[in-house]
């Protein structure tokens, strides 16, 4: 009895193992079919990018790169040493006002600045009403240009290293900071010299994720006519028809983002910054005289409002203005569209999140933890590139059905794969698959390691484990990995616009449409839609960093 139960238990072992290395065989397929392009035969239209527009896409892109570097650098660790060790009035409501862009998509933040800052909209209408100025008459930035496109995803993405730089201050020793006072150090000085070095494993790590996400924009830079990597995908693929050449360029800015994920691990790994100190009593909080108070509240106040209350406040505004016409039935069908498909694809990737983290819990090799890996790597590439990548593979398998169909049975089997509602969902899953990993694989690391063997002693299964045990105990970390993806997928365009099955739309598509065709304030509902939605987790994260310290302190 008993080396039969021992047998069985040691089938399902390898039954999980198995699972976890075909997870990682089917999500590395969009990556490897990308990649497998930079082999094809070079045509017409791939010379032709590369004499004309090839340059075009590296020089912006770098150039876009590097001014949303700076600017979110600027921006995240300014506020975050501002909110975690100066005390000035109104720090607390910063510290989680100032994660309230993360809920405004790029693109919709770009169709609000364009209709305030247009030469049509209200600002410059203002000022030629007032001042009797005529076209051509006086200067006014522009912000449909690279320099506007910087501005609007420096708003949106500075949360990311403000979040990586703040949760490295609050958690830094109070000794160290207290040993750079008495040696003279000035508050400005401690910043500079003690607290950025020993955060900056964790500021690298928030940069890297926005340089990410700028490379794999689509909305803002299609929106304001750059000409970057993601929008000569798109172009090449529906303008010119070429999937080979769409796939190339595919190719190149995948090795781009992967030189970024490789470049972040080796600083990360180099950056040996540390301390040795457990203490972890209240941060010594520099008291900022009247003047500076004020403008540390000005620091902290410009990108709320800038990146979140105007924007949101001008969509309100305009919803209002639309609503009778905009808000119909059409409308609640595209709602319904979208959290059908965010939900459906939210719980996939959740439930494969599992498979792969409990999996890791169980077979701590480095082949498992590799696999592991390689299935969570999809949040890396853009959301146009994964498209390419489920569209090429798709349609070849859908076209093989289909020859074999024809020719053994008489009939065609037509579009099983590509063109449907499979290859959005497969694509979000790839994509977003990350998101939920690192939540769960969280919520799992809270969860004593003796919990499994008592599970196993009583003679549950792994999967037995896993739903009874295991689950419950980490109840709140699944919840939370449902929602971020869920709000994620909410907010995904190019993946959506190239995937979507014909005459099938979504706010984020409907969105786009509209302030394409330049009906801004049309777009403001589907848009508010989504930025109401993407509150949700962020103010979940807001309130969990503000209390972090003093989980740290208890």
């Amino acid at each position: 009895m008993f080396r039969d139960r021992l047998a069985k238990f040691s089938q399902m072992f390898r039954l999980w193992q198995w699972l976890i290395f075909f997870i990682a065989a089917l999500f590395s397929i969009p990556a490897l079919s990308v990649f497998s392009a930079l082999f094809e035969s070079q045509n017409a239209i791939w010379d032709h990018i590369k004499q004309t527009v090839l340059s075009d896409y590296l020089a912006n892109s770098f150039i876009l790169v590097v001014g949303v570097g700076v600017g979110t650098l600027l921006l995240g660790v300014s506020t975050a040493w501002l909110t975690s060790l100066c005390r000035f009035p109104a720090k607390r409501v910063f510290s989680w006002m100032l994660l309230l862009p993360m809920a405004m998509p790029a693109y919709v933040i770009a169709y609000t600045y364009t209709g305030l800052l247009d030469f049509a909209g209200p600002v410059q209408s203002y000022l030629r009403a007032v001042m009797g100025w005529g076209y051509g008459d006086y200067w006014f930035p522009e912000v449909r240009s690279i320099g506007g496109a910087i501005t609007m995803l420096s708003l949106v993405l500075y949360p990311y290293v403000y979040l990586m730089a703040r949760a490295a201050f609050i958690e830094q020793s109070i000794c160290v900071l207290e040993v750079s006072r008495t040696l003279g150090c000035s508050p400005w000085q401690s910043f500079r010299r003690v607290a950025v070095p020993l955060a900056r494993p964790a500021i690298v790590a928030g940069l890297s994720l926005v340089l990410m996400e700028t490379l794999a924009d689509y909305g803002t830079v299609s929106y304001f006519g750059i000409s970057v990597f993601t929008t000569g995908i798109f172009r090449t693929w529906f303008g010119m028809g070429d999937e080979v050449a769409a796939a190339k360029l595919a190719a190149m800015l995948l090795t781009f983002i992967f030189t970024l994920v490789v470049l972040e691990r080796v600083s990360r790994a180099k950056a040996q910054y540390h301390h040795t100190s457990t203490k972890y009593s209240q941060l010594p909080e520099y008291r900022l005289s009247k003047g500076r108070a004020v403008l540390a509240m000005l620091v902290c106040a410009i990108p709320v409002v800038l990146g979140f209350v105007l924007p949101a406040t001008i969509l309100g505004v305009w919803t209002v203005e639309t609503y009778a016409s905009m808000v119909d039935k059409h409308f609640f069908v595209l709602a319904w569209n979208s959290f059908s498909l965010a939900a459906i694809a939210a719980i996939i990737s959740v439930f494969v999140a599992l498979i792969l983290a409990y999996g890791k819990r169980l077979f701590p090799s480095s082949m498992i933890k590799v696999a592991v890996r390689v299935s969570g790597m999809g949040y890396a590439i853009p959301g146009t590139v994964v498209a390419v990548g489920v569209m090429v593979p798709f349609a070849w398998l859908d076209n093989t059905l289909d020859s074999y169909a024809r020719a053994n049975w008489g009939f065609s089997t037509g579009l099983i794969l590509s063109g449907t509602a499979i290859a959005l969902i497969f694509a979000y899953v790839v994509r977003f698959l990350a998101v939920s990993l690192q939540a769960i694989e969280s919520g799992l690391g809270k969860i004593k390691h003796s919990m499994d063997d008592a599970a196993r002693s009583l003679g549950c299964s792994p999967a037995q484990s896993l739903y009874r045990v295991h689950i419950p105990l980490m109840k709140g970390s699944v919840l939370t990995a449902l929602l971020i993806v869920f709000v994620d997928i909410m907010k995904e365009l190019p993946a959506t616009l190239i995937l979507r099955p014909f005459n099938f739309n979504t706010l984020a598509v409907r969105a786009f449409e509209l302030a394409s065709d330049e009906r801004l304030a049309d777009a403001s509902s589907a848009a508010l839609m989504i930025v109401v939605t993407g509150l949700v987790p962020v103010l979940m994260l807001s309130y969990s960093i503000t209390f972090s310290r003093a989980g740290a302190n208890s």
